[in-house]
């Protein structure tokens, strides 16, 4: 006797510790069945690979079908300096070594790559998708888009900045990236949620857009 296939159970997803060379970054490999992309998520200050949103951000991602690795940007001893956490360049070069990683492991190696990052981790995901072109499409979420500087302006893929409608002090700086970002940019105000999208709901709706975005752009 045959049984129809429930279609609410979502197929497997495997998840792998890994070590991101050449500083040994740990982090965790999100893998769909057949993944239409890869996405790298970029955590902001304050913040790891083991933060709860960034983990609710890959399995969102990989219930659209995208593959996410998600990797501390510094060393113990570099988050010891509290400078080195606003160090955009560093922490784009961190991700940009973290793309050239992915971008060699079999199975990923010839998925399109998009990064998503949350405040100080979305500056150095856009200046790192403006050093490395290999990345073709960027989310910002509560992100400082003004920390990546001239890269905005020369930045030319597309990029979603979401933000929270109560977040009075990275709106604004938002709204101005947005005009610099220019025409394949798009800007996402989720009602009713404040900087780090506490509020219920908000989190979720902030995670279907970045996967959405993905999953038209990669």
């Amino acid at each position: 006797m045959s049984t129809t296939p429930d279609p609410t159970v979502l197929p497997p997803v495997a998840e792998q510790a890994v070590n991101v060379p050449p500083h040994a970054q740990p982090g965790l490999l999100v893998l769909p069945p057949q993944p239409r992309g890869v996405v790298l998520i970029a955590h902001g200050s304050g913040s790891d690979h083991q933060s709860p949103r960034q983990r609710h951000m890959a399995q969102v991602l990989a219930q659209a079908g995208l593959a996410s690795l998600r990797a501390d940007m510094l060393t113990t001893l570099e988050a010891l300096d509290r400078r080195n956490v606003f160090d955009i360049p560093l922490l784009a070069t961190r991700l940009v070594e973290a793309a050239q990683w992915l971008q060699r492991q079999p199975g990923l190696e010839n998925l399109s790559l998009g990064c998503l990052g949350a405040s100080t981790g979305a500056a150095a995901a856009l200046l790192a998708a403006h050093t490395h072109p290999a990345i073709r499409a960027v989310v910002s979420r509560g992100g400082r888009p003004d920390l990546a500087g001239a890269a905005l302006g020369a930045l030319d893929i597309p990029v979603l900045l979401i933000v929270g409608e109560l977040d009075t002090e990275v709106l604004p700086l938002n709204e101005q990236a947005r005009q610099r970002l220019g025409d394949q940019c798009e800007l996402l105000i989720i009602p009713g949620a404040t900087h780090l999208f506490e509020e219920p709901g908000t989190l979720e709706a902030a995670a279907r857009a970045a996967a959405k975005w993905f999953a038209l752009k990669l």
